[in-house]
């Protein structure tokens, strides 16, 4: 069965075809959720809601972009929203202090060769919120500064601003001090 079909089936409400569509994307979409969430069963309450949402919306998919991109879509601002919910608001940054750093040498995202791709994560964790979001929308989930500036309901120069002093943050918390050490 093709993935228009499917996608057809399910707008008719047949079953058989919406548990295929769930099986095909429920795994991608758990690990996303729980890039954002952390706790694995806030991160399957958000997927669950967020299939929900997308099958009773699913008449306005238009096939521009993929079915994934799509409920990837979804789950992230699902996400956001149940991290709104839990009083983890995002502080907006006051635009007048703001700058925007677009030049070649930041963007390089370039670390040690002895530094594990588990330190990474951790240190993108560590991270205030405000930058945690903008890092791993921009860096892991490929999203540019727009569709970020959508998603967070901040302005364009506040994401760049934000995955700027994000990415600073990191590459402190990324160095390697004396003696291939961090102490």
């Amino acid at each position: 069965m093709f993935k228009v079909d499917i996608i057809e089936q399910c707008k008719q409400n047949n079953r058989k075809a919406q548990l295929q569509l769930y099986n095909q994307y429920c795994d991608g979409m758990y690990i996303v959720a729980k890039r954002f969430l952390k706790d694995a069963v806030d991160a399957e309450d958000v997927v669950q809601e967020a299939f929900i949402k997308a099958f009773t919306k699913l008449h306005q998919y238009k096939a521009e972009v993929t079915f994934g991109a799509w409920l990837k879509r979804i789950v992230v601002n699902k996400c956001i929203d149940f991290l709104k919910s839990k009083k983890h608001q995002l502080v907006e940054l006051d635009e007048v202090h703001l700058k925007v750093v677009d030049t070649d040498k930041d963007d390089k995202w370039l670390v040690d060769d002895a530094i594990t791709l588990n330190e990474v994560k951790n240190a993108i964790n560590t991270l205030p919120d405000k930058y945690q979001y903008v890092v791993m929308l921009y860096l892991i989930e490929g999203y540019d500064h727009q569709e970020i500036s959508e998603i967070l309901d901040i302005s364009e120069v506040a994401s760049r601003t934000q995955l700027s002093r994000g990415k600073g943050k990191l590459k402190e918390l990324l160095t390697l001090k004396k003696n291939g050490t961090r102490y």
